[in-house]
């Protein structure tokens, strides 16, 4: 019996890629973002850092804020029928602003 080829991040080739004018290096304020419990935020993955990287088939998805773990965040997601928790660095989300 033959074992699967890849790993955790094959088939990511175009999904984590970074536009051609926004590599360098990453600036701190990402990197050290504060989030509170309860706010939401989306996962968008900074390619240049490995680190609590989400899976990708949560690439682009929004949820909440539920707790911090260490440097960084337990994010609850919805997918398909089901809550998710995902643990996740900062550096790897973006915070959504609610519109009133």
């Amino acid at each position: 019996m033959s074992s699967r080829k890849g790993g955790s991040r094959a088939g990511t080739r175009r999904l984590f890629r970074k536009h051609p004018r926004s590599k360098g290096k990453i600036s701190l304020t990402k990197y050290f973002t504060p989030y509170a419990v309860g706010e939401r935020a989306v996962l968008s993955a900074e390619p240049a850092v490995q680190k609590a990287l989400y899976h990708q088939r949560f690439h682009g998805k929004a949820g909440f804020i539920v707790g911090s773990r260490g440097d960084c965040y337990e994010l609850e997601i919805k997918d398909g029928g089901k809550t998710k928790m995902i643990v996740v660095h900062p550096v790897h989300m973006k915070k959504l602003e609610m519109k009133a």
